[in-house]
């Protein structure tokens, strides 16, 4: 008999959670998962889906307007937002009852409320005030929004409160400039709200490719965004009209909704961490090896509250890593490199491996970029401004591809197949001597021409 109630105790049924208790639990380990919302954590409840559905309810409304180049006869079209939020909630429920029932029917105690530590082995259920014991235990709470403590914030909302708004604003004042700012901006333009997206810094998406910054700048205005730079929220004031928000510049912005698109932390607070002797880093992201193991030897986390590389597909596949090293003894580390990645703005944009400031950094003058900038035929036939603008980033004497950056409709698709190409160490000799597949917007990136001498594109 064990010395302890499970074998595996896990802390949060999200998407790594819920895969590492499910495979721990197929393995004959006894199982507990503890979960204070909805399984599926962020991703399937307040994040990754429900957000994709409003991307494509966004993508409808250009769509018709599209359709009308094409010769289709649309006659009055008009918008119902409690239809489609309804109808994502009502998804988001259904996946949510998938992944209690997954771990369930493979033999997991499912606790349907928040749990603490009370030291490295012991769990405490909060709601219920019952304690558990645990061999080994496992951390996957995940990351929750942060906003600034200005006056006012209480009449703010965070990504989570945005998918089951009472109606839709007129008006959307959206602060932040990172990908979430920008799905979200790109969401409610599409849904017909003015909407205003106010950055403190010069350039939206920090940390991603130069070009792709100035790209999805040009996009986010073609979609009818104002946008507005290096300027930081100090207030918000209700007012009989809706809000004021004032900046440090000086200016204020009107609006109907206040959206802190300001970024996300570890979901650690209150976890009792300190009780279990377990390290955070300043931030509170748990401090972990590569093997996903903290600063006590039965204690692992993996995803978004480790802070390495937050998506969904590297938590399930820290989890399944974290598996095959504690119950199958075979330790195993994730490899966090050439991960490909999507951001949902309209258009959607697709990258893997190295941005051009990290090439040149690692590898000097020895770098080679190739990029195209074009229209594509749906586009020129419907009259639409916007193009697809395609990067790829080579190094060496056999000109190894190390990134690949696309901004353009479908380009999270196409990224995924060429993740593999990045992640296999293929050369620009592999995509010269692949056949194009025409006409369409992926055949470019095995037709490109070096981008253009003395063009600079690395300004931050």
């Amino acid at each position: 008999m064990s010395d302890y109630d499970f074998d595996l105790f896990v802390i949060g049924a999200g998407s790594g959670g819920v895969r590492a208790g499910r495979l721990a639990a197929q393995l004959g380990k006894k199982v507990g998962v503890a979960e204070e919302s909805l399984p599926g954590g962020t991703c399937v409840v307040r994040g990754c889906v429900p957000k994709k559905y409003l991307v494509y309810g966004a993508d409808f409304g250009g769509a018709i307007k599209d359709a009308q180049k094409y010769g289709w006869n649309v006659g009055d079209v008009s918008f119902d937002w409690p239809t489609l939020r309804d109808s994502i909630q009502k998804e988001v429920s259904r996946l949510s009852g998938i992944y209690s029932t997954l771990l369930e029917k493979n033999g997991a105690e499912v606790f349907r409320e928040r749990a603490e530590f009370v030291d490295e082995h012991t769990i405490k259920l909060v709601k219920s005030g019952k304690t558990k014991t645990a061999k080994t235990i496992l951390i996957a709470t995940g990351g929750r929004p942060w906003a600034p403590e200005i006056p006012g914030i209480e009449h703010a909302i965070v990504s989570d409160d945005a998918f089951t708004l009472d109606e839709l604003p007129e008006r959307v004042l959206i602060i932040g400039g990172g990908y979430i700012a920008c799905e979200f901006a790109g969401i409610y333009s599409g849904l017909g709200c003015k909407t205003t997206q106010v950055y403190r810094g010069g350039r939206l998406l920090r940390g991603f490719d130069p070009e792709i910054r100035d790209e999805v700048g040009i996009a986010q205005e073609n979609n009818g965004i104002t946008t507005k730079f290096n300027a930081s929220p100090t207030g918000i004031k209700k007012t009989g009209g809706g809000f004021i928000v004032t900046f440090d510049d000086g200016s204020k912005i009107g609006t109907d909704l206040v959206f802190m698109a300001t970024g996300r932390k570890p979901n650690t607070n209150g976890l009792g961490l300190e009780n279990a002797g377990v390290e955070v880093a300043e931030n509170g992201a748990v401090k972990v090896d590569k093997y996903s193991k903290t600063s006590k030897a039965n204690i692992y986390a993996v995803g978004d509250v480790t802070d390495r590389v937050n998506l969904t597909p590297v938590a399930i596949r820290e989890g399944m890593a974290f598996i095959d090293t504690v119950f199958n003894k075979n330790k195993t580390a994730y490899d966090h490199t050439n991960v490909p990645s999507a951001v949902f703005t309209r258009p959607p944009i697709g990258v893997v491996g190295l941005t051009e400031p990290e090439a040149r950094e690692k590898h000097g003058d020895d770098v080679t970029i190739y990029s195209c900038h074009f229209r594509t035929m749906k586009n020129v036939l419907a009259e639409k401004p916007q193009r697809v603008f395609m990067k790829l980033i080579t190094t060496g004497e056999k000109e190894t591809v190390v990134g690949i950056h696309i901004l353009g409709d479908d380009s999270p698709e196409i990224i995924q197949a060429l993740g593999i190409c990045v992640k296999g160490g293929l050369t620009k000799e592999h995509f010269d001597k692949t056949c194009a597949v025409h006409p369409t917007t992926a055949e470019e990136i095995v037709t490109m021409k070096p981008r253009e001498p003395n063009k600079n594109t690395l300004v931050s």
